[in-house]
């Protein structure tokens, strides 16, 4: 649109969040993004709203659950040319809508979508976009609690913070992790985002909500040059992908297991089991083969917050503690007495995790029989 000034602050209102589906099934980090534009909204004093993206038949039904996790409106954009992602159009449907609603601030999940979107859509918006943040605030003093918890950073610096700024604080790990880095966008609007997936926690669903959302249906204009691909044929891979950031126990392997790796990958699997729970690794066992990459945990593969976490044989590198140093309860169990992985853990285990394990798969059982 001509008439679209995205450095007019005063004009754009409004949290958005970017619903993505795929057939017919909305991805589950879209309901930790609602449920974390709702506090950003509820701090802002402005609306909440979902965009649905997909064909008549795909989008049918989510406007309940976004709302029952927050969202005051759901925008809906309907058509059969975005049944199937493509870049140009899911682009295309987004900038037109944002240029004509204006929204203050725009989340995107960090999904493989979301990162081939992003980018696109705040190129074509002029505004700048942060990339796999882990942490989001708009009101200063939450900010500040923040920083005092999670960094260096001295308190005369933090408190002498400017508590009447509004810009979106959008922080995102840097140098492989070794650094976190709050970046603002001051001058143009939308401030967008791509979060991390698993980073943030979801609400409780609200019936009450859920029956008084808004949604308003847009009308939208796709035509094949704005697609500019043509999608013959989507192919499923067959192979079944662990899935960390939503298990509730995730039990963890890292390079201790080294010197036995068929029977320490072995232990964690039926330790896992008994917990009904999944079995991750660090980079280190990625790196090494001994799992696949859908099992790493940490700044570079996934992160994860389930109710409890297992460190079997990691030694606690910064990266992989980023990825799940938010759990609820974290036991280590490693030989050596000064891995930074006890740092960060409820219940430190010093000992050889070949021993200690079926000694705890035992305990497992134990409480289970005598239930």
């Amino acid at each position: 649109m001509a008439d679209f000034n995205n450095t007019n602050i005063a004009d754009f209102h409004g949290v958005w969040v970017f619903c993505e589906q795929r057939q017919g099934k909305l991805q589950p980090t879209v309901l930790e993004l609602i449920s974390e534009g709702r506090k950003l909204a509820d701090d802002m004093g402005v609306e909440l709203c979902g965009l649905l993206i997909g064909s008549e038949e795909e989008v049918a039904g989510m406007e309940k659950e976004l709302g029952a996790y927050g969202a005051d409106k759901v925008y809906v954009c309907a058509d059969e040319k975005l049944g199937v992602y493509t870049t140009g159009g899911f682009a295309k449907v987004i900038c037109d809508v944002v240029m004509d609603k204006k929204p203050e601030i725009m989340l995107i999940a960090a999904t493989n979508i979301g990162r081939d979107l992003g980018p696109r859509c705040a190129a074509r918006l002029h505004t700048g976009l942060t990339a796999d943040c882990t942490h989001l605030d708009v009101d200063v003093e939450k900010y500040a609690a923040f920083l005092k918890e999670a960094s260096t950073l001295p308190v005369e610096q933090i408190d002498a913070l400017d508590r009447a700024d509004r810009n979106l604080k959008m922080t995102r790990p840097a140098f492989g992790g070794h650094l976190m880095a709050t970046i603002i966008c001051p001058r143009f609007r939308p401030q967008m985002a791509t979060v991390r997936p698993g980073v943030l926690k979801r609400g409780e669903y609200d019936e009450a909500k859920a029956a008084a959302v808004q949604v308003e249906k847009l009308n939208v204009a796709v035509s094949d040059a704005d697609i500019q691909t043509k999608v013959l044929e989507v192919v499923k891979e067959a192979k079944e992908l662990v899935d960390l950031t939503g298990a509730e126990v995730v039990v963890s392997v890292g390079r201790g297991i080294s010197k036995d790796i068929d029977k320490g990958i072995a232990l964690a699997h039926e330790l896992a089991d008994q917990f009904g729970g999944v079995v991750g690794g660090s980079r280190a066992a990625i790196d090494s083969g001994w799992l696949s990459a859908d099992h790493q945990v940490g700044q570079t593969g996934k992160t994860v917050h389930p109710k409890l976490y297992v460190a079997l044989g990691i030694s606690g590198a910064i990266q992989h503690k980023a990825g799940m140093q938010d759990s609820e309860c974290i036991v280590a169990v490693n030989k050596n007495d000064g891995a930074p992985i006890f740092d960060v853990a409820d219940y430190g285990i010093c000992g050889d995790l070949f021993k200690v394990v079926p000694m705890m798969i035992d305990a497992v059982k134990a409480v289970k029989a005598a239930k």
